[in-house]
């Protein structure tokens, strides 16, 4: 039985771990706290084994695992995120813009980064992971519509953050459009 169970996790782990991995880079300030944020995320699963879905929705398990790991390591680390974050922006600036672009990818930064928490999650999963609206409800634990309309709000807020931020929305694509 114990055979069973390692073999179940290292086939989730190996099937999955870049995806998991890609997440947490995406979302934390360092490659240090994604490589804990990853651990973490795998230790919960391994002593979750049993818990664990089957097929593709072990995928989406673990990134509400990763999920609940990382609010916890951002609760942790708030004051490191906060400093880092103008150094982020000030470097996109320096090294994004290129001579014929009207559009300063650093105020574009700032501008997701001063969306609240759960905004910058929904774009996140969209633009980033790639998932579904039916795929982001199983992450987060919620319906497909609540999905929907979040990810609206969300859109319009970001929107409205651009604009305040002098970038003309109307020339950029709005984080996910298609779904």
């Amino acid at each position: 039985m114990a055979d069973h169970r390692r073999a179940r996790f290292e086939a989730v782990y190996a099937g999955t771990y870049e995806q998991i991995l890609g997440y947490a880079v995406r979302r934390c300030p360092s490659p240090d706290d994604a490589a804990d944020v990853v651990a973490e995320t795998f230790a919960i699963a391994w002593r979750k084994i049993d818990q664990l879905p089957q097929g593709a929705e072990a995928r989406l398990w673990l990134y509400g695992v990763a999920r609940n790991v990382l609010a916890n390591h951002r609760r942790s680390t708030t004051r490191h995120h906060a400093r880092t974050v103008e150094l982020d922006a000030d470097l996109a600036d320096l090294y994004a813009s290129t001579p014929d672009s009207t559009v300063e990818f650093g105020a574009i930064a700032r501008a997701f980064q001063d969306l609240q928490d759960d905004d910058r999650e929904l774009l996140g999963l969209v633009a980033w992971e790639g998932l579904e609206r039916g795929e982001i409800a199983a992450v987060l634990g919620c319906s497909r519509n609540a999905v929907r309309i979040r990810l609206h709000r969300a859109r319009k807020r970001f929107a409205r953050a651009l604009q305040a931020a002098g970038i003309p929305v109307n020339q950029l694509v709005l984080v996910g459009r298609q779904q």
